[in-house]
């Protein structure tokens, strides 16, 4: 076989290339080509791929982790997340009088880090027009609902027409709380101020955490339960969750808020977006409960530490929570967070703040980096309690209705994986 080099070809110049190297060569460049070829469609397929679109509605009311939890859930389940907030009117026909203002609800609701679209004024139940309207108008792909039944006044299925077109998907239910629980809280604390009753072991709060049940006179004779046992179970899989899972750069502008942040409600969302907007990162500090009752009374809080803290977790303009933050601001906080700014509302639960001694701010204002912010909601933790004491015998009816629905969902629920 004859040797091929490059100095033969040199010597002759007019000789005829090696058949089998121009074959390798074009097949090589055919090859090439085609995996070039594949790669750019598949990017630009890629690309051109419509997201899918889940939407998920609720009441959304005294709006708490579970709720945060479910959205969570849903959009997971999709690439882009619509949520339908229900009109007062349609709450008020099936279920009773909201606590919360639509507006605020919304406030709430399009405050949560995993939601990218809101719909105000959505139905209670979802009909053939409704239905409809969220596959054309707005691209729905599935339509998503918890494991607990949501049932019409009538007993049908509020979701029976979209189980029906095959586009429902179910998440599983957030354990441990819920609004008729949290009513029920606060319907038996203000119960136990008026009697004058008294504890000797802290805050009536952590006997939910803890399991104990409270019991209330129904009047007939028989003692009633004002409120479920709570099955809040703390676990750090949840704290994960809810996290950013990012710190700040090495020249980010830390802006730092604390409080208690109990009933997390409208008006602790809008102080937090402003002091969000000061800075690039948000640090938010969040009282023990020990801390909160030393300073608001036995009563408080009403949602213990950790779900507290999950609330606040899931608002997407922070980035980070102290779990467990002391009431004093000092100067080694200040270095250990590298804290550029302390900020604090103008509405808040102790306005007398500023003239207590020893003033809890004095460190970060005698360093120049204090600033107080007009709140723009004039919304405090008192002024959601103060809500139901003024309609309770309402929200007392409502919740003894739910209440039987819950025990039902507890006793015979079964495992459904997140």
């Amino acid at each position: 076989m004859e040797a091929f080099s490059s100095s033969g070809l040199l010597s002759d110049p007019f000789r005829s290339p090696d058949p089998t190297i121009v074959a390798t060569s074009v097949i090589g460049a055919v090859v090439l080509l085609f995996f070039v070829g594949f790669s750019l469609w598949r990017g630009l397929r890629r690309r051109r791929r419509k997201p899918v679109r889940v939407y998920m509605d609720g009441c959304f009311d005294m709006m708490h982790y579970g709720h945060c939890n479910a959205l969570r859930q849903a959009r997971a389940l999709g690439d882009e997340l619509v949520v339908g907030v229900i009109s007062d009117e349609e709450i008020i026909a099936n279920k009773g009088p909201p606590v919360s203002s639509l507006y605020e609800r919304m406030t709430m609701v399009g405050a949560v880090k995993w939601v990218d679209e809101v719909i105000s004024d959505a139905p209670y139940a979802i009909n053939e027009e409704f239905m409809k309207k969220l596959f054309t108008e707005y691209n729905i792909d599935y339509i998503i609902h918890g494991d607990d039944p949501c049932l019409l006044p009538d007993g049908t299925d509020a979701y029976a027409i979209a189980k029906k077109a095959g586009r429902y998907k179910q998440i599983k239910r957030t354990e441990g709380v819920s609004s008729t629980d949290i009513v029920g809280r606060m319907l038996l604390c203000v119960r136990e101020r008026s009697t004058g009753d008294k504890h000797n072991h802290s805050s009536l709060q952590r006997q939910f955490s803890h399991g104990h049940g409270q019991k209330l006179d129904g009047g007939s004779g028989s003692p009633r339960s004002a409120t479920r046992i709570s099955r809040f179970l703390p676990t750090s899989r949840r704290i994960v969750q809810f996290s950013n899972g990012k710190g700040p750069g090495p020249d980010s502008r830390i802006i730092y808020i604390d409080g208690a942040f109990d009933l997390f409600h409208a008006g602790h969302v809008e102080i937090l977006r402003l002091a969000g907007d000061l800075g690039d990162f948000l640090l938010v500090g969040i009282y023990s409960d020990q801390t909160v009752s030393s300073v608001q009374g036995l009563h408080r809080p009403i949602m213990n530490l950790h779900e507290r803290s999950l609330s606040v977790l899931a608002c997407r303009y922070v980035d980070e929570v102290i779990i467990g933050a002391p009431r004093e601001v000092s100067k080694d906080m200040i270095t250990t967070f590298n804290i550029s700014l302390v900020v604090h509302g103008t509405i808040a639960e102790n306005m007398g703040f500023l003239k207590e001694e020893p003033n809890q701010y004095r460190v970060p204002m005698a360093m120049g980096i204090f600033r107080q912010l007009e709140s723009p909601l004039d919304i405090t933790t008192s002024t959601i309690i103060r809500r139901i004491v003024a309609n309770h015998e309402a929200y007392q009816k409502r919740n003894e209705k739910k209440e039987a629905s819950e025990r039902k969902y507890y006793e015979n629920k079964t495992h459904i994986s997140e």
